[in-house]
């Protein structure tokens, strides 16, 4: 007949049985940890991503620009599509309009045989909207305001700036009036805010 074990040396023996399997769990935990965190940043990468870098890098620094605020346009505006064209004739991946190119054009290309379809090619229109986003950055300051002086007009957003319903010191605008022109507002800032989580951490 076998002997019993002492009860408590079983007792003792469990500790050590518990000790590798805990190690093991925390391993564990921390190797899935570090997968998912790997997963969502390509995730998030993919969903904003950083495309024609060379270009965006290039003009943002020509034109005092943070290039997130440029990558934060070209998305909203085309989702990085350089064959992207709007109801209203807007092409490209910033979405110019005739009219805006040739005004553009008159100022940074007035001798260059450029026409309204080379905004199909890619710097060529991030070269015309990289301006453009300064222009109304350094004439209205405000990110929010010039993102609806991009989309709406600068003539547009100027009136309205004149009206103290939507602006308290005739500089920003406090309130956007048009749905459209507020969809897009938050569209454009929401759109920076998070090219800086991502990217400015790297």
């Amino acid at each position: 007949m076998k002997k019993r074990q002492p009860r408590t040396e079983a007792v003792r023996r469990r500790p050590r049985l518990l000790v590798p399997l805990v190690w093991l769990l925390a391993i564990l935990l921390i190797a899935g940890s570090l997968i998912f965190s790997v997963w969502h940043s390509k995730i998030d990468e993919l969903r904003y991503p950083r495309k024609y870098q060379e270009f965006v890098e290039y003009y943002a620094d020509k034109y005092d620009l943070d290039p997130l605020t440029l990558y934060a346009f070209i998305r909203t505006e085309s989702n990085f599509n350089p064959n992207a064209e709007s109801d209203v004739g807007a092409r490209g991946l910033m979405q110019i309009t005739e009219v805006t190119f040739d005004w553009i054009k008159s100022k940074i290309a007035p001798t260059e045989a450029l026409t309204f379809d080379d905004l199909y090619d890619p710097e060529t229109n991030i070269r015309f909207g990289s301006y453009f986003v300064a222009y109304c950055l350094l004439k209205f300051e405000d990110l929010s305001t010039a993102a609806a002086a991009y989309h709406n007009g600068v003539t547009a957003v100027s009136e309205l700036l004149k009206d103290s319903e939507y602006s308290s010191d005739g500089k920003t605008l406090d309130e956007f009036p048009y749905p459209q022109m507020r969809q897009y507002v938050h569209k454009i800032t929401t759109s920076y805010e998070r090219y800086q989580e991502i990217y400015t951490s790297q």
